[in-house]
């Protein structure tokens, strides 16, 4: 983890542009030539990406994940989940399998991805999210392992005005610990659809939750886990990064952080309890 600055590969993707009318022709042809080197018609991974109103969000994330260095066949699948500005046109533009989910919701819309995918294996990613070129190899690495049918990984914010990195760092070495108690009993309160994996084959039986739902990855993970394990992919280098906005909402860095601590100690003792909901609702990064 980074303690004082963000990594600098993330740097040279930020893309300051405010819409899609200010995307250079150039930055399209870049990410794009990437693209066609790190894709394959035949892919064992399909990356799925729900996108509602990420006219430029959609840009960075596509940019990251071309970025990919490993050996394993991977495709790209965005999913516009009924966006009102100019995702679109952002994504007609860039060489990745496109879709329209018209019911709101990233459940509709994963849903409506798994089941054109062509990979065995699916990938969530977030698309306000940036991925290390690692990240691919890193989640198979554990997914494919016998038993397991769903993977998660741990994520970081990005700095900016007010959060700092070393402030970050301290909310993210707390999560982490909490995370491990949850893979106890409870792994699927960790499972976040910004970097989330499982065996396509069980996520079609299972299917995602076809109403804008909040936590429709956790309870994806959830219905999996009488197909097999759940396991926490705990690499370092291959953290998701986003930015700190599900912070922002609450307020100052510590406002956010008393809030996140109080709502894990009210539900901090159901963490040992082996009894299964039949449903749940997740709480915000």
């Amino acid at each position: 983890m980074r303690v004082i600055s963000n990594p600098d590969w993330i740097n040279h993707l930020k893309f300051d542009y405010e819409n899609y009318e200010q995307i250079p022709s150039h930055v399209f042809d870049e990410i794009n030539a990437n693209l066609d080197k790190v894709q394959s018609k035949r892919p064992l991974v399909s990356i799925l990406i729900s996108a509602w109103n990420e006219e430029v969000n959609i840009l960075r994330c596509v940019a990251s994940l071309s970025r990919m260095k490993t050996k394993i066949p991977f495709e790209i699948i965005v999913i516009n989940n009924n966006s009102k500005d100019r995702t679109q046109d952002t994504v007609d533009r860039l060489h990745v399998r496109s879709m329209f989910e018209e019911k709101q919701g990233c459940g509709p819309a994963r849903q409506t991805g798994q089941k054109n995918a062509a990979g065995e294996y699916i990938l969530l990613a977030d698309a306000d999210c940036f991925y290390p070129a690692c990240w691919v190899d890193e989640m198979m690495k554990v997914l494919v392992k016998q038993d397991v049918v769903c993977v998660y990984g741990r994520y970081s914010f990005i700095s900016e005005p007010g959060f700092p990195r070393w402030k970050l760092y301290i909310l993210e070495s707390m999560k982490d610990v909490i995370s491990e108690i949850r893979q106890l009993n409870r792994p699927y309160y960790n499972a976040y659809g910004l970097s989330m994996g499982y065996v396509k084959e069980f996520g079609l039986k299972v299917g995602f939750i076809e109403t804008n739902f909040w936590g429709d990855d956790g309870q994806l993970c959830l219905g999996l886990m009488k197909y097999g394990k759940i396991k926490q992919v705990r690499s370092n280098k291959a953290r998701a990064w986003t930015s700190p906005r599900t912070l922002q909402r609450t307020g100052n860095f510590s406002q956010a952080l008393n809030a996140r601590i109080v709502k894990e100690l009210k539900r901090f003792k159901n963490h040992f309890n082996t009894r299964m909901p039949k449903n749940i609702s997740m709480t915000n990064k």
